[in-house]
């Protein structure tokens, strides 16, 4: 009986050095067949454009094939439950927004995977600025001066959004409750269709990302205050930010990564890590980006967990403190 125990326990050990020595040499071969990048939202959108900004480089310092895939639907959630339910070899992988990450998950109820615990960061990869803009006629050229504007006739502002949930959404109701004042909130179809409703005087207050209001911020068709960061955007330092144009706490600016689903390998993260660091600090790379109003990160996976935990209580206590709800 002794003798069995012992063959019992060496062949146990034999198996578990085999089965070490069979996930080290996948992780030194890794990638040896193209890797699909899942794009949440239709193609065109500006994560579509991000991605494919990446994966040709990538590509490139990978010696494989990364391959942009659009799988959109349902705010990005059903792109996302894909990655979050693929194997977790490195072949699949997420970019990732707010939208499927850390909104959804505060405003859904059905959401079909856990943001922190079923995918793993590998690296934050751009920041776009919120900016505070309004319309020409509003007699406002400082937040102050839009702050006081709307204590003075409350309820009669109001400010537009890509929709109920959306990042814009959660920007100004974050901006509405720090400044004590009262807005309204205007839902529009898309982000397009709400700068249509700024330019128009549909609406006098707009907070949205920097490559959507850069354009008519250039042109002159609409006023910049401020901008959402905690420090100043290098794309339009000359703009204050919300903390120091009066309203402390402030912060709002929409974000990229990629992630892959979790128990991916660490020497896999590691290496994918690495290689979308390299890509993001080309130059053409960051023209690119800053041309669309992008900020290059490439952070490391740890500093892209830590930023989704912080915008997952962030979105959360506003979402939660403005009574947002989905229609």
């Amino acid at each position: 009986m002794r003798i069995f125990r012992y063959k019992c326990l060496w062949s146990f050990c034999c198996l578990l050095v085999v089965v070490s020595t069979a996930t080290a040499v996948a992780a030194q071969e890794y990638p040896n067949k193209p890797i699909r990048l899942v794009v949440p939202f239709s193609p065109g959108g500006g994560t579509d454009l991000i991605a494919r900004t990446i994966s040709p480089g990538l590509s490139e310092f990978l010696g494989q094939a990364v391959v942009v895939e659009n799988r959109g639907g349902a705010g990005g959630v059903i792109g996302a439950d894909v990655v979050a339910k693929a194997a977790p070899d490195g072949y699949t992988l997420l970019m990732g927004t707010p939208g499927p990450l850390t909104i959804n998950p505060n405003l859904r109820s059905n959401v079909p995977y856990k943001t922190l615990s079923d995918f793993v960061p590998i690296s934050l990869t751009t920041l776009s600025p919120f900016v505070l803009t309004v319309n020409l006629k509003v007699p406002a050229s400082t937040v102050k001066e839009l702050i006081d504007l709307a204590k003075a006739k409350p309820g009669t502002l109001n400010f537009g959004s890509a929709g109920n949930g959306s990042v814009a959404h959660l920007a100004g109701e974050q901006f509405k409750a720090l400044a004590g004042i009262d807005i309204t909130h205007v839902a529009y179809k898309s982000g397009g269709d709400a700068l249509i409703g700024l330019l128009s005087g549909e609406v006098q207050i707009l907070i949205d990302n920097l490559p959507t209001v850069l354009p008519p911020i250039r042109d002159g068709k609409i006023r910049a205050l401020a901008v959402g960061t905690k420090v100043k955007s290098t794309q339009v330092p000359e703009y204050p930010t919300m903390r120091e144009a009066g309203v402390p706490e402030y912060e709002q600016s929409t974000s990229s990564g990629m992630l892959a689903p979790a128990k991916t390998p660490p020497d896999i993260i590691a290496r994918l890590n690495r290689e979308i660091v390299k890509v993001l600090q080309k130059k053409e790379t960051k023209d690119r980006f800053a041309a669309q109003g992008l900020e290059v990160v490439g952070s490391t996976p740890e500093e892209y967990t830590e930023h989704l935990r912080k915008e997952f209580i962030q979105y959360g206590k506003v979402i939660k403190s403005a009574g947002i709800k989905l229609n």
